[in-house]
């Protein structure tokens, strides 16, 4: 019996550590964000862009503590459309593979990895009040009510949905948030000219941009493996190798088949294209990224990397419509969109008070 005990309770550590170091390297991707979006936004804007990255990460880790997490999993009926509403994170059941603290510390970063989403497509023109405000729905209610849906045992985990790593519930999330705010929003001035042509606007950092897209890479190893939720058995340690493989290769296969379509539609390699390339692979397997053979995987993400240089826009429907309402109350009261002159002249200046690149700033 004591055996037996010794063993459970190594068991226990071992995959609370999994779940610990898997959070963490999750967590390293809100840097991965945060340098992708300052890389790609112009320099009069790092500032604001960064700002919102480290609030909202902030932001996500206070609210799903509070009433988050509670929201997604604690005393939910199974099967239901509405959860539970109660504050913090429950209590350790007696028969738990791991400790509940790790278990929450895993689940909080990927709210904040959902707004994260959020904060890249309303750059450079958004109210920085009212996307922190909007944070604090989103990782409140808006994500864990949909979390409750699926990963929580709601009626979508009834129906027979599934959703290995976030996918969908992650990234769709904060796609379909983003897009509910940019068609209230609005393009950024210069974007479009009057008779339809689409002016590119490049970002100021592209190595940053590309540091960023690596971190990224790197922490979806923590987001994929960790999702397998066990490491201490034969079967499982073998399931995160294989997830930790099909991930880089779809990866790998995104970004090589974005740099093709750049080749034969322009004749050129587009950096952005070919990180956006990744960054789909990486989504793309993210629904599951274990069932797969290595040649699949790599399929999956050149099908990927081909879909986000023709701009093929998903939605989710449920996440859509709840973000919809949020920012066109945000609209119509405290407004979301700048003014035409704090946009030309940067939210570093109206929103901070301070440049990230001061040195190209003139003095008179």
């Amino acid at each position: 019996m004591e055996l037996v005990n010794t063993v459970t309770e190594l068991r226990y550590a071992l995959d609370t550590f999994f779940f610990l170091l898997s959070g963490a390297l999750v967590m390293w991707m809100a840097a991965g964000f945060a340098m992708l979006e300052a890389g790609l936004v112009r320099s009069k804007n790092t500032t604001e862009i960064l700002t919102k990255n480290i609030c909202l990460y902030a932001i996500a880790c206070t609210m799903y503590l509070l009433v988050g997490y509670n929201i997604m999993y604690v005393d939910n009926s199974g099967g239901g459309f509405v959860p539970s509403f109660g504050t913090l994170i429950g209590t350790q059941g007696a028969d738990a593979d791991h400790s509940l603290e790790s278990d929450f510390f895993f689940q909080v970063v990927f709210v904040a990895t959902a707004m994260s989403v959020v904060s890249g497509a309303v750059a450079e023109r958004m109210k920085l009040w009212a996307f922190l405000v909007f944070s604090v729905v989103l990782t409140a209610v808006i994500y864990p009510v949909e979390g409750y849906w699926t990963w929580g045992g709601g009626f979508l985990s009834e129906a027979g949905f599934s959703d290995f790593a976030g996918s969908g519930i992650v990234h769709m999330a904060g796609a379909a948030a983003a897009l509910a705010g940019v068609l209230l929003l609005g393009a950024r001035k210069g974007k479009y000219s009057k008779n339809g042509k689409i002016n590119p606007i490049p970002g100021s950092n592209l190595p940053l941009a590309t540091l960023g897209t690596f971190i990224l890479w790197f922490g979806w190893f923590g987001f994929n493996g960790g999702s397998q939720l066990m490491v201490s058995d034969f079967e499982n340690a073998t399931a995160v190798g294989q997830i930790f493989l099909n991930t880089n290769a779809a990866a790998a296969a995104g970004a090589i088949a974005a740099l093709l379509v750049c080749k034969t539609l322009w004749g050129k390699a587009d950096l952005t294209m070919v990180l956006n390339g990744a960054l789909a692979g990486l989504v793309a397997i993210t629904a599951d990224p274990l069932s797969p053979s290595p040649v699949a995987a790599l399929i999956i993400g050149a099908v990927s990397g081909v879909i986000v240089v023709f701009s093929i826009i998903g939605l989710d429907t449920w996440v859509f419509a709840a973000s919809f309402l949020v920012w066109l109350v945000l609209k119509n009261t405290m407004g979301i969109r700048v003014t035409e002159e704090e946009e030309m002249s940067g939210m570093d200046l109206h929103d901070c008070g301070i440049d990230a690149y001061p040195e190209f700033v003139s003095v008179k």
